[in-house]
């Protein structure tokens, strides 16, 4: 995956600095949207020189690939903490887990529902800018990267063997489970229900056919 950082931040000063830019884009984003957003109210919000904003991002989309992949990040710790303190039983319960931390980030992760992996949507739910299918690596899909990170906690799960089919199965629910939820968030701001239960049973369906 290519480096979304201009330079990584050595000293807890700098970090401190990045996070707080991050932050403060997270806000702006549900505040006044991607396209109102500047490099120069984000500087001016972290409380930095603009000159240290170009020090670690190219630009605002270098900046909005590092949320991108920043709350990839936090997803995945999410789901790992979940599975640490639950006991799951079979492999379907990770995908309920999975929909509900995305679903709860949606809700209440500032900047989330702007853009989440990548993906910039102007509406809630709505398609995505042009161009931004690759937020996170210029050579594959955002959902392909996803699709691999989750496959390697499906791994950890699973003590039978897996079919070969794994790794295309994985991206095929990974996008499927992306247009439904984008359909709830546009049925209802907080999340449709059902439609969101239609989700999980829709992704355990399919995955059946390739996972023990």
């Amino acid at each position: 995956m290519t480096s979304t950082l201009r330079r990584r931040p050595a000293q807890r000063r700098s970090v401190e600095r990045v996070e707080r830019m991050l932050d403060e884009c997270a806000l702006l984003l549900d505040e006044v949207g991607y396209e109102a957003l500047t490099t120069k109210e984000v500087a001016r919000r972290a409380e930095v020189p603009i000159g240290t904003f170009y020090q670690f991002f190219h630009d605002k989309q270098g900046l909005v690939r590092a949320l991108a992949l920043r709350n990839l990040e936090a997803f995945l710790q999410r789901i790992t903490e979940r599975i640490a303190a639950a006991d799951l039983g079979h492999w379907t319960d990770l995908v309920d887990l999975a929909v509900d931390e995305f679903v709860d980030m949606k809700r209440t992760t500032p900047g989330f529902a702007v853009v989440d992996f990548g993906e910039v949507l102007p509406t809630p739910g709505g398609p995505p800018l042009e161009g931004t299918k690759r937020t996170l690596d210029s050579a594959l899909d955002n959902n392909v990267i996803v699709a691999d990170r989750l496959r390697a906690l499906t791994l950890a799960l699973l003590d039978a063997p897996v079919g070969p089919g794994l790794d295309r199965a994985l991206v095929v629910a990974v996008e499927a489970t992306d247009a439904v939820l984008k359909l709830a968030f546009r049925a209802d701001p907080g999340g449709d229900p059902e439609l969101i239960a239609e989700c999980k049973q829709l992704v355990r369906r399919y995955l059946a056919d390739h996972l023990p």
